[in-house]
């Protein structure tokens, strides 16, 4: 058993983790034992130990019934490892990997009947907004964490996680907050608005204007973020629920998201399950109102979505937490007959309105699986320069652009933020 942690921190710095030989590790796999789990983690954190784990998005009907999911088999509904200790993460490893190519488990076709009958649901005012997705499959040899590097290095300022439970291992890269409880206070960024990265800065600010001025992309955020205050409020201090920031761009690897930040004052003895009663599933990949558009995600998807849209995190000793939205996240299964040739899943998906298109929607599924094709093989930049009796040629123009090359991605996503308007 072995859990990597990279996390930002609200200061600047990231949470950094190599944990190893769990004292104990805790799984769920009925409903009406994530509960207890969540209350065991807590104490252990409260002992004063590390505790590292994901919880399921099918987990979601052990906070209300109500929620409508997939039967889930052969993965658990949440699963977490208790540590006494840590070390600094690892030296990147070196090895390699093999990826097949990734194939969607809904074709075109599918894709144009569910998104007709989302249209529909909406048009009747069964729903405003459904987060529509699917699976993307293969299969993955080789160096497992090398890996993990891989997709840590095409999302570095994201909430990246790699957990190894033996038979299935998780590597998580996403970009998204679920929620962080500090200092008595509990923050939350739903990201919801995509568009493509620039082939350079002024394609960037353009797109980045674009996207934040995009009625319906904002529309679509706020939408959201009404959501997520309404379940805020459940756990909160009356008057507590404050919006800090609206329509913020962030600026990642493959895409411009879109986020805003919430935050709230819990109330005295609010604990890790309640909030994630409150909370979960995070409505940035459910739609609203939630209940109506879960519904329809298990009426139109085709499998569960195990840890993707569920959540991945850490419970430090003491109890403050910090758990990601896994999004950008894959899992691998090992196959019994080779058990070093494992199955890859990705889950990949958007969020569908009434001004949505086929062919946005589609483009956007696209742009999000861009990260796979980056992290099939580990990319370095290359530069070539001319060394002329021991000087080089034209120095500080290849440093500005090798610098031009790697800026839109070095900045933390506590940090990373345009100004909001």
């Amino acid at each position: 058993m072995h859990c990597l942690i990279d996390f930002p921190e609200t200061n600047g710095a990231r949470l950094r983790l190599s944990l190893q030989n769990p004292r104990k590790v805790l799984m769920a796999w009925r409903q009406e034992e994530v509960r207890p789990l969540l209350r065991a983690i807590e104490a252990e954190a409260v002992a004063g130990r590390w505790c590292v784990g994901m919880v399921s998005y099918e987990a979601a009907p052990a906070f209300d019934p109500a929620f409508k999911v997939y039967a889930q088999c052969g993965f658990p509904l949440a699963a977490f490892a208790v540590f006494d200790s840590y070390a600094e993460l690892p030296t990147p490893s070196t090895g390699e990997y093999q990826v097949g190519e990734w194939a969607p488990d809904a074709d075109g076709a599918r894709f144009a009947q569910d998104f007709a009958a989302i249209k529909a649901a909406i048009y009747a005012g069964a729903v405003y907004q459904i987060n529509y997705t699917t699976r993307l499959r293969t299969d993955f040899s080789g160096d497992v964490q090398a890996y993990f590097e891989a997709l840590r290095a095409n999302q570095p300022d994201a909430y990246c996680a790699s957990l190894d439970w033996g038979t299935h291992c998780v590597l998580s890269a996403s970009p998204e907050l679920f929620f962080r409880r500090e200092q008595g206070q509990i923050i939350t960024r739903p990201m919801k608005g995509t568009a493509p990265r620039g082939s350079d800065d002024a394609e960037d600010a353009r797109n980045a204007e674009a996207l934040r001025s995009n009625d319906k992309e904002r529309a679509e955020n706020l939408m959201i973020v009404d959501l997520i205050r309404n379940d805020l409020g459940r756990i909160a201090v009356p008057g507590s629920v404050k919006v800090d920031s609206l329509f913020d761009i962030e600026v990642l690897p493959t895409v411009l998201q879109m986020t805003s930040t919430i935050h709230a004052r819990p109330q005295p003895g609010a604990t890790l399950e309640d909030i994630f009663a409150a909370l979960f599933p995070c409505g940035s990949v459910t739609g609203a109102p939630k209940i109506s558009a879960m519904q329809y995600i298990k009426e139109l998807e085709k499998s569960p979505r195990g840890v993707y849209c569920g959540a991945v995190g850490v419970v430090k000793p003491g109890g403050d937490a910090v758990f990601n939205v896994a999004i950008r996240s894959i899992t691998l299964e090992s196959a019994q007959a080779n058990p070093a040739l494992r199955k890859a899943e990705y889950g990949v998906g958007s969020g569908i309105v009434w001004d949505s298109t086929l062919e946005g929607e589609a483009f956007v599924f696209r742009v999000k699986a861009r990260i796979l094709r980056r992290a099939a093989k580990a990319f370095k930049l290359l530069e070539t320069m001319r060394l002329e009796h021991g000087v080089f040629w034209l120095l500080n123009r290849h440093v500005k652009r090798l610098h031009a090359s790697v800026s839109p991605s070095r900045t933390r996503p506590e940090k990373r933020r345009t100004a909001s308007r």
